[in-house]
């Protein structure tokens, strides 16, 4: 295996969540799911030439791609921690997308900007005395520089279909 390289992620495999929320908006985090890494890693490799193990009660998961030069597999691992639901299987998906970081899929998400969104362009509610928001973001477009940084971002409510958030590539924010 001489350098491996993954593509970047495109718009549609990137999915938002609200990590915070207050009376004035609230902060969204990019992600992928592990659906992603294995369709990249299927993509990029080929479905027979890549594996996962699990191991410490899914704790940890090791990714091995197949070398054919040096005929032997090369693994990457990293741990993960329990979801708030289905606690085993969160923790064996976290662990796995971890892995796949380490491998290179997705690590442009680490180059994201601040992502705020104003309280007018979300429904802010409060439930058992903290503010919340269940407005479905999404990723409307995405692009990055040679090195895989993100240079311009696009996201938008899928629950009232505004664009809440506009990075161009001169830096510039909404």
């Amino acid at each position: 295996m001489s350098k491996l390289l993954f593509r970047p992620l495109n718009a549609n495999e990137i999915d938002v969540r609200v990590q915070s929320v207050t009376e004035k908006g609230c902060i969204l985090l990019l992600y992928k799911d592990a659906r992603c890494d294995m369709n990249i890693l299927d993509e990029t490799v080929g479905p027979m030439n890549w594996k996962r193990e699990h191991t410490r009660d899914n704790a940890n998961c090791i990714v091995s791609i197949w070398d054919e030069k040096k005929e032997q597999w090369v693994s990457k691992e990293d741990t993960g921690t329990e979801s708030y639901s289905e606690k085993e299987k969160g923790q064996a998906s976290d662990s796995f997308k971890r892995a796949c970081f380490n491998w290179g899929i997705g690590r442009e998400l680490y180059t994201s900007p601040f992502i705020w969104v104003n309280a007018a362009d979300c429904n802010i509610r409060e439930y058992k005395g903290k503010k919340t928001c269940n407005d479905k973001f999404f990723v409307e477009a995405i692009k990055y520089d040679e090195n895989k940084n993100i240079i311009a971002l696009s996201i938008k409510n899928g629950t009232n279909n505004k664009r809440v958030f506009l990075m161009k590539p001169t830096g510039g924010n909404k």
